[in-house]
């Protein structure tokens, strides 16, 4: 199963859940993201030709982060790009998302190992601005299948 979190026509987050599975290959982002995230599924024998990636020059405004989560489960809060609360969801061991814009917080709900890849080189203090998280008793969990 694939989720999308939208805001005002703004892909904010993909969700690819553990679950999700179809042959031959899918990508799930448009090709202007700067990070790219698909999903391949090939048989015993299926060849992918040896290759090199040439050097191509990009301008990556927004760092995108795409999580795996090896182990454990989570609950992911997703913001606006104005620090307003949306809405949150629960990750568990084996999905994977992308986060592409607005905010997100993170709440460990049991131990967790999560995998992560974005965009470097890191700006540190510039490369992020930290903001209060909303309150549990205004929590909104979207379910999923």
């Amino acid at each position: 199963m694939i989720s999308r979190i939208v805001q005002n026509d703004n892909e904010l987050a993909i969700i690819i859940r553990r679950s999700f599975k179809k042959d031959g290959i899918e990508f799930f982002t448009p090709g202007t993201y700067s990070q790219q995230i698909g999903y391949m599924n090939r048989p015993t024998g299926y060849v992918i030709a040896p290759h090199v990636h040439n050097p191509v020059t990009r301008e990556v405004q927004y760092t995108k982060e795409v999580l795996f989560i090896k182990s454990g489960r989570l609950r992911v809060d997703f913001y606006s790009e104005e620090q307003v609360y949306l809405e949150s969801t629960v990750l568990e061991a084996g999905d994977v998302i992308l986060l592409s814009l607005g905010g997100h917080g993170f709440e460990m709900l049991e131990p967790t190992e999560i995998i992560e890849v974005k965009q470097g080189p890191y700006a540190g203090d510039h490369d992020k601005t930290r903001f209060d998280p909303i309150a549990l008793n205004q929590l909104r969990i979207r379910e999923h299948l």
